[in-house]
């Protein structure tokens, strides 16, 4: 039996449309804004943001919190 359109996918007690993306919430860490999670025809998929090598032996502050900067 098919589906008559695109499923969507259920991620902890949530659901979201087909190409839907979002950050999961992940308890009891909260939302993981370095992740992107995204519906694809049922079927969730995610990905951690994926960061230059930072250029210094000692990276400080960061304008992304998702990854590291030199001073």
């Amino acid at each position: 039996m098919q589906a008559d359109g695109p499923r969507a996918c259920r991620f902890g007690r949530r659901w979201y449309l087909n190409n839907e993306s979002w950050h999961p919430y992940v308890p009891p860490f909260g939302e993981m804004k370095c992740i992107l999670c995204w519906c694809v025809s049922g079927e969730t998929h995610c990905q951690r943001q994926e960061c230059p090598p930072a250029a210094c032996t000692s990276p400080a502050g960061r304008d992304n919190p998702c990854c590291a900067k030199c001073r």
